[in-house]
């Protein structure tokens, strides 16, 4: 197992999940301590790399095309703070963060996991039910129906035909926009029979957003509904109920090459170099030390 726990949060691999725990620090964002522990599993992967800084380095989390719908609703819109993928490291953990880049690369190898965009999700989204309140009104979804309530800022052209309560088989999309510059973001559902091109400011299918602080909460929204709509990978067929197993099995991960014995034992001598330099923990360096051993 390798982990690595710093401020921002705490990520655990265990060679089959990644494991990615918001910390409690007051520079931790609002959606990431919205969203919660995140559970990652290996398919998902399309890799780990970590940047290093003369103050601070960055890991940051590669999820293959299609796997999530949160970033499939977000379109890689998702400011570097609040992205869930991404985990601020301090200077002195910088072996750490690499000693668990190495076992993320490693697994993803031995277990031949392929780099190909998913034809379905392998994360189940944001749980339900779930309301948010920003820019112009407030967005809630229980599943099945999605709900738009105005305030007193809403547009009287969009106010004026009341609460909204779109079923889920109306959506044909779901778009999130965060606010740039001068431009407002939005919150869009395109529905199957009222398609519209007007700003979100009077689309009464769209909250507008403003770039204040709830705004990214309503990516939550967007990836919930976007988990229960069809993948775009799957070629227009409905995505598989969460939770349940795919039709068809998994390919047995091909034989592992002999030669990979020897990585396995150049690894162990490199644990005992970090363990001696002090890189690595004595707790750091035995879970570290078992979880080679195990596949030797």
């Amino acid at each position: 197992m390798a982990e690595i726990i710093q401020r921002d949060g705490t990520w655990t691999f265990d060679g089959e999940t990644l494991r990615l725990v918001p910390g409690r620090d007051k520079a931790v964002t609002l959606l990431r301590r919205t969203l919660g522990e995140l559970t990652v599993p290996l398919a998902a992967l399309a890799g780990l790399s970590f940047e290093q800084g003369r103050k601070s380095g960055r890991l940051r989390l590669r999820l293959r095309d299609g796997a999530d719908p949160l970033l499939q609703a977000t379109g890689g819109k998702l400011a570097e703070g609040t992205d869930p993928y991404q985990l601020t490291v301090e200077s002195d953990r910088y072996g750490v963060a690499e000693y668990l880049v190495d076992e993320v690369r490693g697994a993803l190898l031995l277990e031949q996991v392929p780099s190909s965009a998913c034809t379905e999700y392998l994360l189940p989204g944001p749980a339900v039910p779930l309301s948010v309140s920003a820019g112009d009104g407030t967005a809630s979804f229980d599943g099945e129906h999605v709900r738009l309530e105005w305030n007193w800022k809403t547009e009287d052209a969009k106010a004026t035909a009341g609460t909204r309560q779109i079923p889920l088989a109306d959506i044909a999309a779901v778009e999130w926009q965060p606010a740039a510059g001068l431009e407002n973001g939005c919150l869009r559902f395109t529905v199957r029979s009222a398609p519209t091109k007007a700003p979100a400011k009077y689309d009464p299918n769209s909250i507008e957003l403003w770039g204040f602080k709830k705004d990214p909460l309503m990516a939550l929204v967007a990836a919930a509904v976007q988990a229960r709509l069809p993948h775009p990978g799957a070629g227009g067929a409905a995505a598989p109920a969460l939770g349940k197993a795919p039709a068809a099995a998994p390919p047995a991960p091909a034989k592992v090459p002999e030669d990979d014995h020897d990585a396995l034992l150049r690894r162990l001598r490199e644990l005992g170099e970090l363990h001696q330099a002090g890189i690595l923990t004595a707790e750091e360096f035995a879970a570290a030390k078992q979880a080679v051993l195990k596949r030797l």
